[in-house]
């Protein structure tokens, strides 16, 4: 009989941990989390805050979490012990304490480990500790904090009338940094430029460097960086950019007119460092620009191949590679690839904010055979698992060796450069090809006089700033220190599931909509839409999450200090505006072809993802109450239902308000839970009257126990979709 009860967040990994613990042990999921802020309390926070105290109020998520806390309370009866193994990180360590309070564990044992593997789950049991609380206050402030940004601050967009729905404390930054970014874009004038080269005789193409009396002792170096949201895309070499024809083409004559020398002559062997594993940034930037795959993909794609035991926990902000995983891979490298092998184990360095007690994302087995996997995973899954493969495999490499040659010429008072590379040992780059294309250049000697065989000019224009794909703007977070790992790819969804931003060509566009929202916080809550305030309160969480500073006294300080105030001052704004919406240029509808049942323009289309059709139809002509639902019953456009009709409906559902006055007789029928009459109630749907039958004492309308009691007349008499046939 089992003994011990081990509770995990995901179901996908209760079957493969129930292999590795045997009988002796209950393997059940919470299914994430399992408890929320409740709606309780002032503006429906769900928590209060009394001087430096918070006191929070957690209910269920929902029916199903209901059912989950009474599944785990009931086989938690069954055990002697009770092992909390939720996901290694802050949201993780937050779940395991409400899983605590719900089944009323003193002293739980907490267990970690980043692999769902037998000897690291094993390992994990064998060495538990107790609760952080450090992680858990970090993770109930940050509860708090998002809670108190949207619930009050949302209302401030709702006053726009433009279909804007939420304010978010990394939500509404993210959609700033997509909305500067577009204002660049629309602001920018291009200009002209040239760019002068020349081709010699010997084989290959100088470009304009600049004059004899601008030139530096050295040639500047090129930087290069590991940039995973790039892909393997390269720029095009060009000359210093000459701003006038009549320039460029004096330039032409004067490399005509003049003989060339090689006057500077460099060549070196330069090594490239292998890129660290990856993080949860860099593999949704790797995956985004390889595979095209959206954030939010991506980590579920690894949520999978975490759960069946074939890679480390995906969500890390370290590059940290345990001792064994690097023997592992020295031993694959030796058998495979010996040429490979490094002198020493290579480290690579992580953030400052990093929880040095995680790994990067890496394989659990670099010996694993990828012909079985390719049958037993998904294609995507697939990809995915060989690219993480392939990146940890090359962090453990030689650099690659490159040899750089940069040869300056000169003719008359001018300058004329060259770059070269060639890859004289692959290294790293055999698993992670990310070097820019082997550019060859002729064995030639300082002093050497070369032959021109060409010169010339092209004429190009600046470009705007680019777009961000969805792998640079998690880069941008990153980088900027909006959001943590977990909060990447939620963040872009939401921006999406909003409406502020959309995808187009794999580049993120703000909407309308999003830009409107975001004008109207920079007069409303500009400090919110800045990186570096947003970092701070990030940094800050770090700050309770190392015991640093207590949560509750930095929550309760936080809003007494900023946001209470700003809050105040915001709302003069909204206020002082008037109308907000007439800042904002009239927004544009699609027309459609049904026209206005008042004055008889045609109606607009109105967006709306909550709609099977997308859109509904409303008069933009000034009768503003005129608005049109597609039905599917009746194939037709129809005005939505009257006040009625929803009484009706509610009636229907049981869930009417007690002070709901309505036409009620009693009858001799018992309710079927308290046994007071039940009483007649007539209504109106679809223009017809009906009756039903439910409970006449007042407190049933907000009685759980009660919501089902309703019977409703049919041919045999009166029947309950609950409680059956009524019976005299």
């Amino acid at each position: 009989m089992p003994k011990r009860l081990l509770v995990v967040e995901s179901p996908g990994k209760v079957k493969k941990l129930s292999q590795i613990l045997g009988s002796e042990w209950i393997v059940r999921a919470s299914c994430g989390h399992i408890r929320e802020l409740s709606d309780e309390g002032e503006d429906a926070l769900g928590f209060s805050m009394d001087g430096s105290s918070v006191q929070c109020h957690y209910v269920p998520r929902d029916q199903r979490s209901k059912e989950t806390i009474q599944q785990l309370k009931s086989a938690a009866k069954q055990v002697s012990e009770v092992v909390l193994a939720t996901d290694p990180d802050r949201e993780g360590e937050t779940i395991a304490w409400h899983l605590k309070e719900v089944l009323g564990l003193r002293e739980p044992k907490r267990v970690v480990y980043t692999e769902i593997t037998a000897s690291a789950v094993q390992s994990a049991i064998a060495h538990p500790r107790k609760l952080d609380l450090n992680l858990v206050g970090a993770g109930l402030c940050r509860d708090c904090l998002d809670k108190l940004v949207g619930y009050k601050g949302s209302p401030l967009v709702w006053a726009l009338n433009n279909g804007a729905k939420s304010v978010g404390r990394v939500q509404s930054s993210t959609l700033h940094l997509i909305c500067q970014r577009e204002r660049e874009i629309q602001s920018f004038v291009p200009q002209d430029y040239w760019s002068v080269w020349v081709d010699y005789v010997e084989g290959f193409r100088a470009f304009y460097k600049g004059a004899v009396n601008t030139r530096s002792d050295s040639p500047e170096a090129e930087v290069e960086v590991h940039d995973d949201a790039a892909g393997n895309s390269t720029t095009a070499p060009e000359s210093t950019r000459v701003l006038a024809e009549a320039e460029a083409n004096r330039l032409v004559e004067e490399a005509r007119r003049h003989p060339h020398q090689i006057v500077q002559y460099e060549g070196k062997i330069a090594n490239r460092q292998p890129p660290p594993p990856f993080i949860t940034s860099t593999l949704q930037q790797a995956a985004g620009s390889k595979l095209k795959f959206a954030p939010e993909k991506t980590m579920q794609l690894a949520q999978k191949l975490y759960e069946a035991g074939l890679i480390t926990y995906m969500r890390t902000d370290s590059v940290m590679l345990s001792p064994e995983f690097c023997e592992s891979a020295r031993q694959w490298l030796e058998q495979n690839d010996p040429q490979n092998v490094p002198k020493q184990v290579a480290r690579h360095r992580s953030s400052k904010t990093a929880q040095q007690g995680h790994e990067a994302i890496r394989p659990t087995d670099v010996f694993r055979p990828s012909a079985q996997l390719r049958i037993e995973l998904s294609t995507d899954e697939f990809n995915l698992y060989v690219m993480i493969w392939k990146r940890a495999i090359a962090s453990q490499c030689r650099p690659a060796q490159l040899r750089k040659t940069v040869v300056i010429t000169q003719s008359g008072q001018i300058l004329w450069q060259a770059r070269g590379q060639v890859v004289e040992f692959l290294g790293y780059t055999r698993y992670w090809p990310n070097l820019s294309k082997d550019t060859l250049l002729p064995t030639l000697q300082q002093g050497q006089m070369v032959s021109l065989e060409n010169a010339g000019h092209e004429k190009k224009q600046t470009q705007p700033p680019p777009r961000y794909s969805e792998p640079k703007l998690v880069q941008l977070m990153e980088r900027k220190g909006i959001g943590r790992p977990s909060t990447y790819s939620p963040t872009i969804a939401t921006l999406k599931k909003r409406g502020y931003i959309e995808l187009t060509k794999d580049n993120l566009h703000p909407t309308n909509l999003g830009l409107e929202v975001d004008t109207f916080l920079q007069k409303a809550l500009p400090d919110l839409l800045e990186a570096e305030f947003t970092a701070k309160m990030e940094n800050a969480l770090d700050a309770i999450a190392e015991g640093k500073q207590p949560w509750q006294i930095y929550l309760t300080t936080w809003n007494q200090n900023y946001f209470a105030p700003a809050l105040a001052k915001a709302k003069t704004i909204a206020v002082d505006s008037g109308n907000p919406t007439k800042t904002f240029p009239p927004r544009q509808y699609d027309t459609s072809r049904t026209r206005c049942p008042d004055c008889n323009n045609f109606l607009s289309k109105i967006p709306s993802s909550k709609l099977k059709k997308k859109y509904f139809l409303k008069c933009t002509s000034g009768c503003e109450n005129t608005v049109l639902f597609w039905s599917e019953f009746s194939k037709t456009w129809q005005a939505p239902r009257t006040k009625d009709d929803k009484i009706a409906e509610n009636g229907e559902k049981n869930h009417l308000s007690p002070t709901t006055k309505l036409p009620t007789q009693l009858t001799a029928y018992p309710c079927p839970v308290c046994k007071k009459p039940l009483e007649e109630y007539t209504y109106t749907k679809d223009g017809q009257k009906k009756t039903m039958l439910r409970c006449s004492a007042s407190s049933s309308r907000t009685d759980k126990k009660h919501q089902n009691v309703a019977y409703f007349q049919t041919a045999k008499g009166w029947w309950s979709p609950k409680f059956g046939e009524l019976k005299s």
